[in-house]
């Protein structure tokens, strides 16, 4: 989704979100009651990570400041698009925003230093539901397309499995 942009000679405005607007395009409603904010140095890579069971979150998410490469994979086991991997950027400069459905493992990679991502989640966070996949997943083949050496993962990123490993 691109929300419509008003710009004049005091910069622009556009609104980040509108509840009616999101339904009509989802043709639903989603109820979020939380919302995430993270800023990464350029190469950092987060995910691919997921919540599992009633604790799944669907997330609108989107980048204030820089750039990400945003990507999501399809873990819904009866979707015609299963383990599909869906790649896009996401910057401060195209204003894009993402909806990301429950059964969706998602993942960004930071482009730009201080890249600011925001992300509204329609449950909460529960620490015994999190999981993830490893970002580098043989299966999935996924192109970040950024120098692998380059990339930086947290400790707990480093050490999720591969896709064929998980029973979900």
């Amino acid at each position: 989704m691109e929300p419509p942009t008003f710009r004049d000679r005091r910069g622009l405005f556009f609104e980040s979100y509108n509840h009616k607007t999101l339904e009509a395009v989802l043709g639903r409603s989603v109820g979020f009651v939380q919302d995430n904010h993270s800023v990464s140095h350029e190469g950092v890579l987060r995910g691919l990570h997921f919540q599992t069971g009633k604790h799944a979150q669907a997330k609108l998410v989107r980048v204030v400041r820089g750039e990400v490469l945003d990507v999501v994979v399809d873990l819904r086991r009866d979707s015609n698009t299963y383990r599909n991997v869906f790649r896009t950027i996401l910057s401060e400069s195209n204003r894009k925003m993402l909806f990301i459905p429950k059964g969706m493992a998602h993942g960004f990679l930071s482009l730009k230093d201080d890249s600011v991502f925001l992300y509204k989640c329609d449950e909460y966070y529960n620490k015994d539901a999190e999981s993830g996949i490893i970002y580098n997943d043989p299966d999935l083949k996924i192109d970040w397309g950024f120098p692998e050496n380059k990339i930086i993962l947290s400790d707990k990123d480093m050490k999720l499995p591969k896709l064929k490993d998980l029973s979900i």
